[in-house]
């Protein structure tokens, strides 16, 4: 019994450990050692200086997107989640395009359109402090951020006060 509980509790231990690459050494994990921890890539995108960096998406419970960040031997960079606040003050509306937004943050969870408002919105659930989020990026027809929110998320906030 005792052995059966010690082997379950490293079996969730090993699988937690996946899920943000933890345990993945840069200049020595491969890109199928990345995905054998991490699962298949939602997205992958070409970088600066020949990177290629692979999005690993853990939307919409898990609220982050993981960046793995390859040179050009194949070889591990560096890992860093991607939704935060640091990187959602980087979009700038009238400014920011829609390939910079995906370089950045990965793919969204959701894109919804609205056509008589000329406008496409990504949905991206994020983390907050105290209460879950929801980061909407809008995006005009030529593909430049026009606003970006960060709001509550209605689900979380009913989850939270039952």
């Amino acid at each position: 019994m005792k052995l059966m509980m010690t082997l379950c509790l490293a079996a969730l231990a090993a699988g937690c450990a996946g899920y943000s690459g933890r345990g993945l050494v840069p200049g020595q994990a491969s890109t199928e050692d990345v995905e054998r921890l991490m699962g298949p890539a939602a997205d992958q995108r070409v970088g600066p200086g020949g990177e290629t960096v692979r999005y690993y998406s853990r939307l919409p419970y898990g609220r982050e997107i993981y960046a793995a960040r390859f040179g050009p031997d194949g070889k591990l960079k560096g890992i860093e989640q991607r939704l935060t606040e640091a990187n959602y003050a980087k979009l700038v509306p009238g400014s920011t395009r829609a390939a910079e937004v995906r370089d950045l943050l990965g793919p969204p969870y959701r894109v919804d359109q609205f056509p008589r408002m000329e406008r496409e919105i990504w949905t991206y659930p994020a983390k907050g402090l105290t209460i879950e989020k929801l980061l909407f990026v809008q995006l005009s027809r030529d593909g430049i951020v026009r606003e970006v929110y960060l709001a509550d998320d209605p689900d979380a906030m009913s989850r939270t006060f039952e």
